[in-house]
């Protein structure tokens, strides 16, 4: 029988639909797209694609802890741009969060991503 088990922090941002930052289910974290909204002041930090991508990186190393791993236990990830142009500075970012075996991975351009953002990511991990 599988155990599932919703895992929520403060230190990231809250939902902003009906699903959950992240779901456990036996040793597998699901954690739901993560967009750069700074989880204390509730807005979107977009300077530039860099900051950008550390913030949603921070969200997702947040959610993370909370379930008790970290960017070494991720095994796949997606990453979602609004322009494909961005994919070398926001891959120089990624890249940054992790020391090898790094995860699988799939990076797609697509037309629009929540609150007008340039990246998401959503990952999964083992725990």
């Amino acid at each position: 029988m599988s155990s599932k088990t919703i895992i929520n922090t403060k230190n990231a941002p809250a939902p902003i639909g009906p699903y959950n930052q992240a779901v456990k289910v036996n040793n597998l974290l699901f954690i739901s797209g993560q967009i750069a909204i700074d989880p204390v002041t509730s807005t979107i930090i977009a300077k530039n694609i860099e900051e950008e991508t550390h913030q949603v990186m921070c969200n997702l190393d947040s959610i993370l802890r909370e379930a008790g791993v970290d960017f070494a236990n991720v095994v796949k990830t997606s990453i979602f741009l609004s322009d494909m142009n961005n994919f070398a500075k926001v891959n120089e970012v990624y890249g940054s969060y992790f020391t090898d075996n790094f995860p699988a991975r799939e990076t797609v351009e697509v037309s629009r991503l929540p609150k007008d953002v340039n990246v998401e990511i959503s990952v999964i991990a083992h725990c």
